[in-house]
């Protein structure tokens, strides 16, 4: 990463701090930053900490006649290899969005043809406005990368989606723009989110998997530099952008496409498959009968972990989930010899416990070697360490 340089624009908003991190972890790995600081970021970090920690001249005004004599706003959005901006406010990204140059920070994004990579950081319902959303899509359709944002609690006491993505996490990001990342040239299937298993046309059976930890794992493989093919139930969580997305409602049709997608160096099945399908499904809505209650007929889904396994197209890493409510490493580690598989990632879903459809997970890691407890943190963060692992695991000999 010696030589790699990196603009860095620091949005206004709490989260500012976390850049200051931020550029420590790029100058540790030899990176070069050039920090822009925004009007508002100024408000958040001083330009003096900035600069300190930088090692460079902060740029904060488009009117700079020492630095506007040579167009140093073109020199400067394009001298990089990589814009991050860390935090990226609603306000930024609506302008980028709009074409809006009215500041520095505005006119570099607009002047790039270099690479640019945001962290959004903002309010929960900002993060869900339709103004946001419409922006969000528009950055995407134009070939803007995206770490985060994560779920949590804010400054502000409110709970959801806006906090800005951790400095490791950015780094990471960061790291797979520049070098393509220790999964470069890897494909990794994951599964996630529920199945649905029809018992008429408008009723099924399924489970509470909200499919945020398949999607959290499949984002942090694709930053990684891996090619992600995410085969995904009904989630209630969108699925990330930059990876192939393969949907399916039920567990035949999820096996049907893993098998489709390999071959491949390792699979990840997070998602929660129904063990049963309704054997008698009616091709029409069933109505009440005065006769009684229907009787449904039950079948075994197919085994998708079992059958990988055994296949002759088996990937070299082959991960399982194991959601549990009681003997959680017991059953797990019952569940990886009788399935075949290398690696387990069991947790507990009781009720209490709220991980399931909730923004935070604690898992156990089961291998050959034995168990590992890992502690409670954020799906997101559970997704970048087990992300690492497996890139650990893949460049083995």
């Amino acid at each position: 990463m010696d030589q790699k340089r990196v603009l860095l624009i620091i949005g206004g908003g709490i989260a500012a701090y976390k850049s200051l991190l931020l550029i420590r972890l790029l100058r540790g790995a030899g990176m070069a930053v050039t920090p822009v600081l925004t009007r508002a970021g100024e408000e958040f970090v001083t330009p003096l900490s900035v600069a300190a920690l930088a090692g460079h001249k902060v740029h904060r005004a488009l009117f700079d006649l020492g630095q506007e004599a040579e167009m140093g706003h073109i020199e400067l959005s394009r001298s990089a290899d990589l814009i991050v901006v860390a935090p990226a406010t609603a306000d930024l990204m609506a302008k980028m969005a709009g074409g809006q140059a009215d500041d520095l920070a505005s006119t570099l994004l607009l002047a790039t043809d270099t690479p640019v990579l945001l962290a959004p950081a903002m309010n929960v319902r900002m993060w869900h406005h339709a103004a946001t959303q419409r922006n969000l899509a528009t950055l995407r359709g134009d070939g803007i990368g995206f770490v985060g944002p994560n779920e949590g609690e804010m400054a502000c006491g409110e709970y959801g989606l806006g906090r800005m993505a951790e400095p490791e996490e950015i780094m990471a990001a960061i790291t797979a723009r520049l070098t393509g990342g220790p999964l470069a040239g890897r494909h990794i299937i994951v599964t996630s989110g529920p199945t649905h298993e029809p018992i008429d046309p408008v009723r099924y059976i399924a489970n509470r998997s909200s499919g945020a930890q398949g999607t959290a794992i499949a984002a942090a493989l694709r930053d990684l530099g891996a090619r992600v093919t995410f085969v995904t139930g009904p989630a209630t969580v969108p699925p990330p952008d930059g990876v192939q997305i393969r949907r399916v409602e039920t567990a035949q049709d999820m096996q049907a496409a893993v098998m489709a997608a390999l071959p491949a160096d390792a699979v990840v099945m997070a998602a929660a498959v129904a063990d049963w399908r309704v054997a008698n499904a009616s091709d029409h809505k069933m109505k009440k009968a005065i006769s009684g209650l229907p009787v449904l007929e039950f079948a075994e889904n197919p085994d998708i972990l079992a059958t990988l396994c055994a296949s002759a197209q088996r990937p070299k890493l082959v991960i399982g989930f194991a959601a549990e409510t009681q003997n959680v490493a017991e059953y797990a580690a019952q569940k990886r010899l009788r399935k075949g598989c290398d690696w387990i990632v069991a947790n507990d879903v009781s009720p209490q416990t709220g991980i399931m459809g909730g923004g935070e997970n604690a898992v156990t890691l089961i291998t050959e070697a034995g168990a590992e407890d890992w502690p409670r943190m954020g799906k997101d963060h559970v997704a970048a360490r087990l992300a690492q692992r497996i890139a650990q695991a893949l460049a083995a000999p």
